[in-house]
């Protein structure tokens, strides 16, 4: 009885293979934003060509950055993506978030400012509300917890002074960055922004605390009051 002959494998196996040799030798800077995002749906649907599905998304969505970005809902609505798809893209943004938290947060005294708004970018800069964050330093000048203290809608965001002084002394600070992202893209701290600033500066220093910074993080950018003196 003749063997049976094997089937001939899908035409997809040699590109992706080529892919990650690629990748292997050259890192990201080696692949075009499709060519990343198709290899990484190589994981998802092993057993599909997804070049058009990565090339659909950016059409979709408009940059590597905004695929990572959007909601898993809003994924799963591209056609050939499902639901398993759908859920590892924000997987893989979320890994590397915890990936750079790790170094600027859990490591204790931040590295630089680089990689401080690195973490904040990566975690926040795609956010379509704005939200505010509080990283708590102790007096070496370590990160020794962060807390989200408030979600806003696209344009506004309410922060307590009162919370703010009850979370610095629920965690031993005497020093904080304030962090919050501006969906719009604007890097320019609004006169809330500023007057906020001012009211916390002026609220901590009743309690020997020391407001360190004031960052305003976008997908793109970020701006420092402390670095445009402006605290």
């Amino acid at each position: 009885m003749a063997p049976k002959s094997e089937k001939p494998k899908p035409h997809y196996h040699g590109h992706r293979q080529r892919l990650r040799e690629r990748f292997r030798q050259g890192g990201v800077a080696a692949l075009q934003d499709y060519e990343l995002l198709e290899l990484l749906l190589t994981y998802a649907r092993p057993r599909q060509d997804v070049k058009p599905l990565a090339k659909s998304l950016l059409q979709r969505f408009g940059s590597f950055t905004q695929v990572l970005d959007a909601p898993p809902e809003a994924l799963a609505e591209v056609e050939g993506m499902g639901k398993v798809s759908a859920a590892f893209l924000p997987l893989v943004k979320a890994c590397a978030a915890r990936y750079l938290k790790e170094d600027v947060v859990q490591r204790g005294k931040v590295p630089s400012l680089t990689a401080l708004v690195d973490y904040c970018r990566t975690a926040m800069g795609g956010l379509k509300d704005e939200q505010f964050r509080i990283l708590f330093l102790n007096s070496q000048n370590e990160i020794i917890a962060e807390e989200i203290l408030q979600e806003g809608t696209v344009n506004q965001t309410v922060v307590y002074p009162r919370k703010v002084l009850e979370l610095a002394l629920k965690h031993k600070a005497v020093g904080l960055i304030l962090v919050h992202n501006h969906p719009s893209g604007s890097l320019t701290p609004s006169a809330a922004d500023r007057e906020l600033t001012r009211t916390l500066i002026q609220a901590s220093r009743n309690l020997n605390l020391t407001v360190h910074d004031h960052l305003i993080i976008t997908r793109h950018g970020y701006f420092s009051l402390a670095e445009h003196n402006m605290l």
